[in-house]
């Protein structure tokens, strides 16, 4: 059976106040393997920013993890992508450009092989575009002035990040019905099982991940509060 898929609206590592609230639940749905847990980072949406890069590693190191990256710019031609990702516990995808990433990663045979290793049981996890990517179709800003485009399509549903950012977003979610179709606030996220809805969480106070009903409401969904250890 295919790996955890984790959807995140936004904020996470790169926020300065971060707790690692969220890294920690990620990283316990790993299959348990001996040795300290493999992470890697995709940075593709951003052009491989080096300070998402720096901050992910950062963190991730101080949870006791091997952490490293994989970067398309420049692409590092001597290196194998395939067995990256296949001997990674979690993959972890970073916001930016989700249109540009997934035209990327298709240009190169890459969806191939993060789908691969997903089956296998590496967890995938992503925030913003990171998130979008795995779901039917998106919201994004990845085009002027906002809109739906599809994804991969790992997860049969709509996903809209950043739900409480631009305005546009709520009207583009709500006219999502024909599938299942949920939005997240930054700080909010969302886990998928081999592709079915399994909760939403989130490790601030008082925010709600939303899933849009038949008549094209957005519904508050129960969402559990992550808690520091001890």
């Amino acid at each position: 059976m295919s790996a955890p898929i984790v959807a995140i609206g936004g904020g996470g590592f790169l926020m300065e106040d971060t707790r690692g609230l969220q890294e920690r639940y990620i990283l316990s749905l790993r299959r348990q393997r001996a040795g300290a847990p493999r992470v890697l980072y995709l940075g593709t949406a951003s052009g491989d920013s080096e300070r998402a890069q720096l901050r992910f590693m950062r963190l991730f190191t101080s949870l006791g993890c091997r952490a490293d990256t994989l970067a398309f710019f420049p692409y590092e031609m001597k290196r194998d992508y395939t067995q990256a990702v296949r001997e990674a516990d979690l993959v972890y995808v970073g916001g930016g450009n989700t249109v540009g990433m997934v035209a990327v990663w298709r240009e190169f045979g890459f969806d191939a092989a993060l789908r691969q290793a997903w089956e296998d049981g590496t967890v995938l996890a992503g925030i913003s575009a990171g998130a979008n990517c795995w779901f039917a179709d998106y919201v994004t800003d990845s085009i002027p002035g906002g809109g739906i485009r599809a994804g991969l399509g790992w997860i049969d549903a709509t996903f809209c990040p950043h739900l409480d950012g631009e305005a546009w977003r709520q009207p583009l979610l709500s006219r999502a019905a024909r599938r299942p179709a949920y939005g997240a606030p930054d700080g909010v996220m969302l886990r998928f099982d081999g592709g079915r809805f399994i909760e939403a969480l989130t490790d601030r106070t008082g925010l709600a991940a939303v899933e849009v009903t038949a008549a094209g409401a957005l519904l508050a969904m129960p969402t559990r509060l992550l808690a520091d250890a001890g």
